[in-house]
C-alpha cells in the first residue's frame, strides 16, 4: 500500500485588514459642515445682491416719478396709466402697483438729500424694512440708526416695527458706538437673513416664484379653457386661474 505523503496546510494569504465605516468616514461631519456654512454664506451673498439691485431699481424709479412731477406736473392719473402698463409688459411681477409706485416715490424722497446713502445701507434691508421705516420715521438720522441696528442685529419686520413703537431710538441712541457693521453680512441664522432670501419682491424680481418654468404652459392652457367655456355658453364660467377652492 502506498502511502501518499501528507498534504501541505494551504497558507491562507493575509488579507488587508478591511477599514471601519467611522474610519471611512473619518472627517466627514467636518466636511459636510463646512460644505453647508458655505453653502449658506453663498445664498445669503446672493440673496444680498439681488436685494441691492431691486432697491437701487426702485430708488431710480421713485427718482423718476418725482423729478417728472416736479418738471412736467405729473398727477394720479399718469402713475395709474404707468403701473397699468409696466404690469403689461412684466406680467409676473407684483412690484408695480399704483400703492407701491407711490411707495417707491416716499422712499426716495426719504432718502434723497443723502449722498450714498442707499447702496450702502437701505440697499441691505428688504423692501418690507424699507416700508416700515419711511412709513413710521420722518426724522433722517432716526431712520438711518434704525437700518443700522436692522444689518447688525439681524431684526425682522415685526421686531423693527416693535423697537420703533417703543421708541428705542430715543432710549439707546445716546450710547452707540461707532462700527464697522454695515461693511458685514447680518449674523446668519437671523430673522433678516430669513426674510431677505424668502422675500417676495426679489422671488417676482427674479421671476423664480413656484412653478415659474410652467408660466407660459400654465398661460396658453387656460387661454384654450377660457375659449371653450365661452363658447359653451349660458351654465359655465371662468372664475380665474389658479382659483382657491
Amino acid at each position: 500500500m502506498i502511502e501518499m505523503p501528507p498534504k501541505k496546510k494551504q497558507e491562507k494569504k493575509q488579507q488587508p485588514a478591511r477599514r471601519g465605516a467611522k474610519e471611512l468616514l473619518a472627517g466627514y461631519e467636518e466636511f459636510l459642515n463646512d460644505l453647508k456654512a458655505r453653502i449658506h454664506s453663498a445664498q445669503i451673498k446672493a440673496a444680498i445682491s439681488v436685494n441691492r439691485e431691486l432697491i437701487e431699481l426702485y430708488w431710480e424709479i421713485g427718482k423718476g416719478i418725482v423729478e417728472r412731477q416736479e418738471k412736467a406736473g405729473w398727477g394720479d392719473e399718469v402713475l395709474i396709466r404707468l403701473s397699468r402698463d409696466l404690469r403689461r409688459d412684466f406680467p409676473d411681477l407684483q412690484g408695480f402697483s399704483r400703492t407701491n409706485l407711490y411707495r417707491m416715490r416716499a422712499f426716495y424722497l426719504a432718502h434723497r438729500d443723502q449722498s450714498g446713502f442707499v447702496p450702502q445701507l437701505v440697499g441691505q434691508i428688504p423692501w418690507g424694512h424699507n416700508q416700515i421705516i419711511i412709513e413710521k420715521l420722518k426724522d433722517p438720522a432716526e431712520r438711518q440708526w434704525y437700518i443700522q441696528q436692522t444689518i447688525q442685529y439681524g431684526w425682522s419686520r415685526n421686531v423693527l416695527r416693535h423697537h420703533i413703537e417703543t421708541r428705542l431710538y430715543q432710549r439707546q441712541a445716546k450710547a452707540e458706538k461707532s462700527t464697522n457693521f454695515a461693511a458685514t453680512l447680518p449674523p446668519p441664522h437671523s430673522d433678516l437673513v430669513e426674510q431677505t432670501i424668502k422675500d417676495e419682491y426679489i422671488f417676482d424680481f427674479l421671476t423664480l416664484r413656484e412653478g415659474a418654468h410652467e408660466r407660459e404652459l400654465e398661460r396658453a392652457l387656460v387661454e384654450r379653457i377660457r375659449d371653450f367655456l365661452l363658447e359653451l355658453g349660458a351654465g359655465f364660467a371662468f372664475l380665474g386661474s389658479q382659483y382657491h377652492l
